[in-house]
């Protein structure tokens, strides 16, 4: 996976929020260019301040930033225990065959469209990309665009 994107081209990035700051997060997605953060979470809620839809929507339009919540393509809460275990493998089949459903279609399909002009930021809690579902959806949608992870 390239770890570097030419500035302003189309780009892939992965990114969570986990151990990060509001002001921090979106300090990491300017520096990388990023112009839409699409949300993977199944529910666009945290107990961590400012990474609630409304305000996290509200921090991003200030810089520029799109937000769009993605809920077809978050992980439900009875698939998470293997991303936290020694062996993910089993957590992710599960989420592979979810994506195979109508509603993680249209939302794959609108972040495949986003890429052809857009640099997107695939987000999620998990600092660690491979502790997380959003590596699958990279994967899927992974065209001819660098793809980017800011661990």
């Amino acid at each position: 996976m390239p770890e570097t994107a030419d500035e302003g081209a189309p780009a892939l990035f992965s990114v969570g929020y986990e151990g990060r700051d509001l002001s921090d997060f979106v300090e990491l997605l300017q520096e990388n260019g990023v112009t839409v953060l699409l949300d993977v979470r199944l529910n666009a809620i945290s107990r961590k301040p400012g990474f609630s839809k409304k305000r996290l929507t509200t921090a991003l339009a200030a810089v520029g930033i799109g937000y769009h919540h993605a809920r077809a393509l978050g992980n439900p809460r009875d698939n998470r225990e293997p991303f936290h275990s020694a062996d993910p493998r089993p957590g992710l089949q599960v989420f592979r065959a979810l994506l195979a459903g109508d509603d993680a279609g249209v939302e794959l399909g609108h972040l495949a469209k986003l890429l052809e002009t857009e640099r997107v930021a695939v987000f999620c809690f998990e600092r660690d990309h491979h502790r997380c579902h959003r590596q699958v959806i990279v994967d899927r949608v992974r065209a001819d665009v660098p793809v980017v992870r800011l661990d």
